[in-house]
């Protein structure tokens, strides 16, 4: 093995970086604040049976986008299921930022990014396996992230873990004006338009925005917020509900533990 500190930034970047696709894709549950006041009952109903709908469906395939201020501009794409703990592969592209900096002085602009209910797999490039002894992949064992990163690595791992489209459509049934825009045609597929302000998971309030279809099914979904690192768009695609998701685990010997590899930096 011939890890070094420099690859303590490498470990954790993969990490929030594959999180935040997977936000674009879904989303934590809010709450919403005392202040909150009762939607439209046609509204409610149309949106919890979206809810439910999306939630049966049990997976997707889903394209994304993202953007972070200037640390992280991104795209993501693949299937994921959610009967049960979630599971799925993301393809991951940095298209920009100081996150996609950091990448590349890896050897790629890209990762492969496989969701299975007990740890995330990223696969590093070329340059990073040169100082694994030519291992390609890092394993997030979400009770090492709990356990090496306190509360934080335990909030990631649960988001990890629990989310699913449909919580996007339940955070906007705690918006405190959410409301029917209208009808829209979303990549050639009729569509029912609502959107609402839902409070922030380490941000100001955010504006949810979704599309959904005559099944009751989540088309389309933009969340807008500001951070501390700056301004958040998330678009997510949604199409091909049900189907099959096959993830396999990475081969162990071209597999490296996060645990490991801090364990065997110097002075760690």
């Amino acid at each position: 093995m011939t890890s070094t500190r420099a690859h303590r930034p490498a470990l954790w970047t993969a990490l929030p970086a594959a999180l935040t696709a997977l936000a674009a894709c879904t989303a934590p549950d809010g709450s919403a604040g005392p202040e909150r006041t009762a939607p439209a009952p046609a509204v409610t109903a149309a949106l919890r049976q979206a809810e439910r709908s999306t939630d049966r469906a049990a997976s997707s395939y889903v394209e994304s986008t993202t953007t972070l201020g200037s640390s992280l501009s991104m795209t993501a794409h693949g299937t994921l299921a959610w009967r049960g703990p979630l599971t799925g592969t993301l393809r991951i592209r940095y298209t920009g930022g100081s996150t996609a900096d950091t990448m590349r002085r890896l050897g790629t602009t890209s990762m492969e990014a496989r969701y299975l209910p007990d740890a995330y797999y990223a696969r590093m490039g070329e340059a990073f396996a040169g100082r694994t002894d030519g291992r390609h992949w890092i394993r997030y064992a979400y009770d090492d992230l709990e356990r090496l990163a306190g509360s934080s690595g335990a909030d990631l791992a649960d988001r990890m873990r629990d989310t699913a489209p449909h919580t996007s459509v339940k955070r906007l049934l705690a918006s405190s004006d959410v409301r029917r825009v209208g009808e829209e045609t979303v990549r050639g597929t009729r569509t029912t338009h609502y959107s609402g302000t839902v409070p922030g998971e380490g941000a100001d309030a955010q504006t949810v925005e979704i599309w959904v279809d005559e099944r009751d099914l989540l088309v389309k979904k933009v969340e807008k917020g500001r951070t501390a690192t700056g301004a958040l768009t998330q678009t997510a695609f949604y199409r091909d509900y049900g189907v099959a998701v096959k993830v396999g685990k990475p081969p162990a010997g071209d597999t490296a533990d996060l645990e490991e590899l801090l364990g065997s930096e110097p002075g760690s």
